[in-house]
C-alpha cells in the first residue's frame, strides 16, 4: 500500500496499522451513527463498525488512492448493515425506539416532548427505511452524515448525477409518505 498526500500512489510505504488508526479516530463516531440509523442497537451498530475496519485492513493494501479509504469503509458498514438486517437479527418494522446521542449523553426530554418528538422520528425513520436502497442510502449520507455529493458518489460508486437523482426521488417519496400519515 503506497499513499500519497494528493491521493495519488507514491514510492513510500505507509504504515497501514497507523492509517487504520488514524481513520478510527476520525470516523468511528460518525460511522457507529450512520449503523445505528440500519440497527438502531448501539452495541450491534458498534460490533458492525469494528468489522468494518477489520474487513478494510484485510483489504487495505488493494486500495491504490487514500482518497477512496474512507468512502470504501462507508460502504462496508451500509453494507454490514443490510446484511445484519438480512439475517434476521433484528426486525426492521418491529424494533425499539432510536435513542438520540443526546439522550444518552445528557438524560431523556420532558415526557411530552419527548412523545412527540418519538412519533415524528419515528415516521421520518419508518418513511426512510421504506425507500428502495439506493435512495435511502443516499439521502441518509447527505442529511444524517452530511456528506457532499462527490463523496455520496464515491461511497456509494455511482455517478453524481445518480445521487442527484436518487436524492430527488427520495426525497419526494419522503414528502409523500409523510404527507399521507399527517
Amino acid at each position: 500500500m503506497v499513499f500519497a498526500t494528493d491521493g495519488s500512489t507514491r514510492a513510500n510505504q505507509v504504515d497501514p496499522d497507523a492509517v487504520i488508526a488514524a481513520i478510527f479516530r476520525q470516523e468511528a463516531t460518525s460511522l457507529v451513527r450512520l449503523a445505528r440509523l440500519f440497527v438502531d442497537d448501539r452495541d450491534a451498530a458498534e460490533d458492525l463498525v469494528q468489522e468494518a475496519f477489520l474487513r478494510l485492513r484485510h483489504s487495505l493494501d488493494r486500495l491504490e488512492r487514500q482518497d477512496r479509504v474512507v468512502p470504501y469503509l462507508r460502504s462496508i458498514v451500509l453494507n454490514l448493515a443490510r446484511d445484519h438486517n438480512r439475517r434476521g437479527l433484528v426486525s426492521l418494522r418491529h424494533r425499539p425506539r432510536l435513542q438520540s446521542d443526546a439522550e444518552l449523553d445528557m438524560g431523556a426530554p420532558s415526557p411530552d416532548s419527548d412523545m412527540i418528538l418519538e412519533e415524528d422520528q419515528r415516521e421520518v425513520i419508518e418513511a426512510l427505511r421504506d425507500l428502495p436502497r439506493r435512495q435511502r442510502d443516499c439521502v441518509t449520507l447527505r442529511y444524517y452524515l452530511e456528506l457532499p455529493i462527490a463523496e455520496i458518489a464515491t461511497t456509494l460508486e455511482l455517478s453524481q448525477n445518480s445521487v442527484k437523482t436518487h436524492l430527488q426521488r427520495g426525497l419526494a417519496a419522503l414528502e409523500r409518505r409523510l404527507e399521507a400519515t399527517r
